[in-house]
């Protein structure tokens, strides 16, 4: 018998899904999200290594995400950056809906080779991130070059538009490549653990999320 988590029947609530459409002077955004997906994510940023970090995130979320962006790149990446991740975090938002039956809370300690990162989550509604990850001293990631710091960026961004309390702790590592996408793939894993639906509740005392 198999031990796989059974996949949601759909039937019984609204489809978890969401789509943003973000223009601005510095950005172009469209962005869709299934939360129910079997993990097809696909990014194009400009920016290749960001691009692998939100597919990380995609894939062991088991989300099926699409991210086409373009952005001010001759400038800096940091645009880009920050406007996909906050269009990211509110199509979560919207996706997840009234969090009514979700486990909501999760975490986890996660591995890439040498680096282990440290990930815990709570679906609250109210944004706090607490980022204790000190990256060692690293040249910018690919090209056009994705700046190691960018990946606090990111996280809080993301974590902030979707209202997510987000604790984020490197416990040990040295490759900063390695750091980061540890990071990403527990991100990913930890918001699938919380958005699994196993009841029928709203989780909380208050009546509200």
């Amino acid at each position: 018998m198999s031990d796989a988590a059974p996949r949601p029947d759909r039937t019984a609530r609204p489809a978890r899904t969401a789509s943003r459409t973000r223009v601005t002077k510095e950005t172009s955004i469209e962005l869709h999200l299934d939360l129910d997906g079997t993990g097809d994510a696909h990014a194009s940023t400009g920016i290749p290594f960001y691009d692998h970090m939100l597919e990380q995130v995609g894939k062991h979320g088991g989300f099926d995400l699409r991210i086409a962006a373009t952005g001010d790149l001759h400038i800096d990446t940091h645009h880009t950056v920050e406007d996909v991740a906050i269009a990211l975090g509110d199509a979560f938002r919207e996706a997840v809906g009234d969090k009514v039956g979700v486990r909501r809370f999760a975490s986890g300690r996660y591995p890439l080779d040498e680096a282990l990162v440290d990930v815990a989550l709570d679906l609250s509604g109210r944004p706090f991130v607490v980022w204790e990850v000190q990256m060692p001293e690293c040249l910018p990631l690919g090209t056009p070059p994705f700046d190691p710091q960018l990946a606090e960026h990111a996280v809080s961004s993301f974590a902030t538009a979707a209202g997510i309390t987000l604790h984020v702790e490197l416990v040990r590592g040295r490759n900063v490549h390695h750091i980061i996408e540890a990071t990403f793939k527990g991100l990913g894993r930890c918001l699938r653990d919380a958005v699994r639906v196993e009841g029928s509740s709203l989780p909380s005392t208050k009546g509200v999320l």
